[in-house]
């Protein structure tokens, strides 16, 4: 019975090892995403440095407190961190490239009135969440 114990023990320290690695690999690869999103119009930088965020809290402290303490990124990533803030410059880059999306979308397809109208329920959802959220240091 005893020998069955310590092997669930080994189990579960190796799971962690491959864990600590899989989430590590993911923020990796989050943060390289974003970092082309700064090249590459309409793919953002904020949001998938935002994703890598959880994946190095789980992986590297040292990460996690390189992309917080970041001068660029890091402001933004803190305030959506402490206050689920987002800067009124974001808000309005964010609705912007929703509409630009969605014209491009409409223009160079030419959807049918069903599938139209579903994506701009859908941007529209989320533009109006994007706008709804509090701004960095504003007290409700």
């Amino acid at each position: 019975m005893r020998v069955l114990v310590e092997a669930s023990g080994n189990d579960l320290l190796r799971r962690g090892r491959v864990a600590r690695a899989g989430w590590l690999m993911l923020g990796m690869a989050l943060v390289v995403i974003g970092f082309v999103g700064i090249f590459v119009p309409l793919l953002p930088t904020t949001d998938f440095l935002l994703l890598a965020l959880p994946c190095f809290a789980r992986s590297s402290p040292r990460l996690e407190g390189w992309l917080l303490n970041h001068p660029r990124y890091g402001p933004s990533l803190r305030a959506w961190r402490t206050e689920r803030a987002v800067p009124r410059h974001a808000k309005i880059a964010a609705c912007f490239g929703m509409a630009l999306g969605y014209g491009l979308f409409w223009f160079h397809l030419r959807p049918g009135l069903l599938l139209t109208s579903a994506v701009a329920a859908f941007m529209l959802f989320w533009a109006i969440w994007i706008v709804r959220r509090p701004e960095p240091g504003v007290s409700r």
